[in-house]
C-alpha cells in the first residue's frame, strides 16, 4: 500500500454535520468555544505524580509542538508511561498544570476524544470484538473518519475484517491498535511501542506511517526502546530519568552536546566472518587483543580504553576506542587489525548515537 496518498486532511461530505452532532455528547460544549488551535500540542508545568511512596513524575515541565515528532525516552520506571497516561486523560496529577491541544485532558475528555489517537502497548481491545468492528467502533467516534476498509488495508489486516481481536497474532493487533489511533484524523497521536512486535516489514510501514502524519501537520508522541527508530524519526527528544527531566533536544542538538562533554572516540568496525576463516588468526579480536597490537604500532592504549558496541550490523565486530581521531591514529588501529588478520570495515571518527547518549545519562539500557 502507498503511503505516500495517506492524508488525515479532512474531506468534508454532506452527511458529516450530521455525523457530528449525533457522535458528540449531549450537552457538551462546542469544541471552538474552549480550543486554543494556537497552543501547542502538550505543554506540561512542573507536573507531578506519585503512587503512594514512589513519585513517578516529579516536577516535569516539557512543551511538544504541533506537527513534530517528539521521542519520550527513558528506562522503565523513569515515567514515561505515567506521563503519556495523564496528557490521555487516564491519570489525574497530583499537582503543576497539563494541556492538551490548549484543553485540560480531564475537564475537556469529550472534546478532546475525536482530536487525539491513542495507540496503547498492548492494545487492550476486548478479546471477542472482530476487526472491522473495533475500528468501525472507533471511527464512529469522529466526524470524519478515514474510510475503514483503506485503513485496514493500509495496516495490512485486509482479509482479517471478522477474525477476533484474541485470534491475532502480536504484531497484527499492533497494526489494529495503529489503525484505530489513526482513523479519526487526529491532530495528536500518542503512539506507545508502536513498532514492538512487528518484523521488519511492518516496522517499516509504521516509520513511514508516522513520516505521513508529519508531513500532513499532525504531533506525534512517541515512546519506544528501539533509539535507532526514535534517532531517525524525532525532530525532538525529551530523556527522562526517575520521573524527572534530564535532557531535551532535536537528535542533532544532543549529539552535538555529547561530543562538546565527552572524550573522543574512533569507531573500528571490522569484518568477524573474514577474520574467524582466516586460519592464520590465532587471536580472537577483543579490546585487549587490539589494545596491545595498537600499542605496538604507537598508540598507546589498555583494554579499558576500548569498548564493544552492537550496531546491529551481522558478522561485524564494532570497537570504540577513546583517543584523538588523528591519522597517527587511524594508521596505528589499521596497522593493528591487519596484523590480526581482521579486514576494516570502517574505521572513522565516532559521533554518539542516541543510544550512546541514552546510556551516559541513564546508565541504563533502553
Amino acid at each position: 500500500m502507498d503511503t505516500h496518498s495517506f492524508s488525515l486532511h479532512p474531506q468534508q461530505t454532506d452527511g458529516d454535520e450530521s455525523r457530528a452532532q449525533a457522535t458528540g455528547a449531549a450537552g457538551a460544549q462546542p469544541l471552538d468555544s474552549v480550543a486554543d488551535h494556537s497552543a501547542a500540542a502538550v505543554e506540561l508545568t512542573d507536573l507531578t505524580k506519585s503512587f503512594g511512596a514512589n513519585t513517578a513524575v516529579d516536577g516535569l515541565t516539557l512543551t511538544i509542538p504541533r506537527g513534530k515528532v517528539t521521542s519520550l525516552l527513558g528506562p522503565n520506571g523513569a515515567g514515561k508511561t505515567t506521563t503519556i497516561e495523564m496528557c490521555e486523560g487516564f491519570l489525574r496529577p497530583d499537582s503543576g498544570t497539563l494541556r492538551v491541544l490548549g484543553l485540560d485532558p480531564l475537564e475537556n475528555s469529550t472534546q478532546l476524544r475525536s482530536r487525539i489517537g491513542i495507540m496503547l502497548q498492548g492494545g487492550g481491545a476486548y478479546p471477542g470484538i472482530r476487526v472491522g468492528e473495533l475500528v468501525e467502533l472507533t471511527a464512529s467516534y469522529s466526524a470524519h473518519p478515514l474510510d475503514v476498509p483503506w485503513l485496514i488495508d493500509l495496516v495490512g489486516l485486509s482479509g482479517l475484517e471478522k477474525t477476533t481481536y484474541k485470534s491475532l497474532s502480536g504484531g497484527q493487533q499492533q497494526r489494529l491498535s495503529l489503525a484505530c489511533a489513526l482513523v479519526g484524523r487526529p491532530e495528536l497521536v500518542f503512539l506507545d511501542e508502536p513498532t514492538a512486535g512487528l518484523d521488519a516489514q511492518a516496522r517499516h510501514l509504521v516509520w513511514e506511517l508516522v513520516e505521513a502524519l508529519r508531513a500532513d501537520g499532525v504531533a506525534v508522541v512517541l515512546t519506544t526502546h528501539h533509539l535507532d527508530e526514535a534517532e531517525a524519526l524525532s525532530d525532538q527528544v525529551f530523556i527522562i530519568q526517575k520521573g524527572c527531566l534530564v535532557a531535551s533536544g532535536s537528535p542533532a542538538e544532543l549529539q552535538r552536546t555529547a561530543r562538546e562533554r565527552s572524550a573522543p572516540h574512533v569507531r573500528v568496525v571490522i569484518d568477524r566472518a573474514a577474520a574467524q576463516r582466516d586460519s592464520s588468526i590465532s587471536e580472537v579480536v577483543n579490546p585487549a587483543v587490539l589494545a596491545q597490537r595498537a600499542s605496538q604500532h604507537g598508540l598507546t592504549l589498555t583494554a579499558e580504553h576500548i569498548r564493544t558496541e552492537d550496531d546491529g550490523a551481522k558478522g561485524a565486530d564494532t570497537f570504540l576506542v577513546a583517543t584523538q581521531p588523528t591519522a597517527a591514529a587511524f594508521a596505528s588501529l589499521a596497522s593493528a587489525c591487519a596484523d590480526l588478520h581482521a579486514p576494516l570495515i570502517e574505521l572513522s571518527a565516532a559521533t554518539p548515537s542516541l543510544e550512546d547518549i541514552f546510556l551516559d545519562l541513564t546508565g541504563k539500557d533502553a
